[in-house]
């Protein structure tokens, strides 16, 4: 009689758990990789879908397609609600149950409002397709109803756009928010100016990009300064609401504001019973194992690791990679009954954050770039980690485009929009 296969289950599909299932492509093992999307997702770049410089089908690609020759995966579109660790068995929504000899929960972070999660209906975050979209249509509508109030002070609120958090998502997206309004769209309205949009970008520290180099930091805060973004450090919100945010003291009118000041993990914690650590975080030990559940691993933005050095691992696309392989690799050892490799040891591949066009900052250990070499770097980076050949080359013709031309191609709005102001001519 056979023995029984091995079973992984992976949840979710993002850069760790992909890694993982990758990692287990030899391996004698079945594989059962579960994610509530149909899709596998390029997080950094979705602030380019939400301002129109890329469509969604460009950063996100079918989970099914990418291991349809993996034969030892099977892709299931679920959403997890509960883990029996005493049974070994993972719950979906759909009642199904899904027994393993190994887990791996790679279901990443969500929007940190910091105890005032009444804002995210006001200051939604950037972490799926939907908010990518959703984002751009709020964008590009607010262009569209100021072109048609007659009111000069609704003008301006329509035309004022809000980033808070400085790190590399705020930065690429207040940048990148600017060239929309001052280069794509600077010739195509006649009663508005859009190139006169206000875009400000909030930061409760005292810098910006605080895990760069200082000087990187003010380099970038320069570039965007160059671009009319408006740098605010030092300015903790205290209120969101539908008509703008608040600062202490300070009263910022605003369409259009966009939450990139922190991130909590997934419900895994609860999932499995066991206490989080830092915001929501699965504390792991050197082989990414749960302690006290050998048979559980987390990789990716959902795990509290340290590297060699004892530094905490970023919550970076490269570090899920890294996880992801080596927890892979893992597995495949055991379930041939090899010896399995040691502890995870964290390789830092530098820091990038371009800032539009011709922009950009890079830390490579010593090794500084900014500016155009800087701008390249980060795109050619980019390109080269997406999947597929298809992406890599529809993503350089539209970036290339984009960067002779000022346009901006994706700049659809696909849903149903608010009503016009009162005032608007009939």
């Amino acid at each position: 009689m056979a023995a029984a296969p091995f079973r992984v289950v992976i949840l979710g599909a993002g850069f760790g758990g992909m890694e993982a299932a990758r990692a287990l492509r030899h391996a004698p093992v079945e594989v059962t990789l579960v994610d509530r999307h149909n899709h596998h997702l390029f997080q950094p770049l979705l602030y380019q879908v939400a301002t129109a410089a890329l469509s969604p089908g460009d950063i996100a690609w079918p989970i099914r397609a990418i291991f349809r020759r993996q034969p030892n995966v099977t892709v299931l579109m679920a959403e997890v609600s509960g883990i029996d660790t005493a049974a070994r068995q993972v719950r979906t929504q759909d009642g199904l149950r899904l027994p393993y000899d190994a887990l791996v929960v790679a279901t990443g972070a969500t929007h940190s409002y910091f105890g005032h999660d009444e804002w995210a209906g006001v200051a939604p975050g950037l972490k799926t397709l939907d908010d990518a979209t959703a984002l751009r249509r709020r964008l590009l509508v607010a262009f569209e109803q100021a072109e048609l109030t007659m009111d000069a002070t609704e003008r301006q609120r329509l035309l004022t756009f809000i980033v808070i958090g400085a790190g590399p998502t705020g930065v690429e997206l207040a940048g990148a928010m600017a060239e929309l309004a001052r280069d794509a769209m600077s010739r195509e309205f006649r009663r508005i100016r859009p190139e006169m949009a206000r875009i400000i970008l909030l930061e409760a520290g005292e810098r910006v990009l605080s895990t760069f180099p200082e000087d990187l930091g003010e380099t970038a805060r320069r570039s965007l300064e160059a671009k009319g973004v408006q740098v605010l450090t030092g300015r903790k919100v205290t209120l969101c609401d539908e008509a703008g945010v608040t600062c202490g003291e300070d009263r910022f009118p605003a369409s259009t504001v966009v939450w990139a000041a922190g991130v909590v993990a997934s419900p895994a914690a609860q999932w499995l019973g066991v206490q989080p650590g830092r915001a929501g975080r699965l504390e792991v030990g050197p082989d990414l194992s749960l302690p006290g559940l050998p048979e559980v691993f987390a990789v990716g933005d959902l795990v509290q690791a340290k590297d060699a050095e004892g530094k905490p691992v970023p919550g970076t696309a490269p570090a899920a990679k890294q996880m992801g392989r080596h927890v892979g690799r893992l597995l495949a050892a055991r379930a041939a009954g090899r010896t399995a490799p040691g502890a995870f040891r964290y390789r830092h591949q530098g820091e990038l954050a371009t800032i539009g066009r011709r922009s950009a900052v890079v830390a490579l250990g010593r090794f500084r770039l900014t500016g155009l070499i800087g701008w390249w770097f980060w795109g050619i980076a980019h390109v080269y980690f997406l999947v597929g050949f298809r992406s890599r080359v529809v993503v350089s013709f539209e970036w290339l485009w984009s960067y002779l031309t000022f346009q901006r191609g994706a700049r659809l709005i696909t849903a149903p929009s608010r009503r016009p102001p009162s005032d608007a001519p009939v």
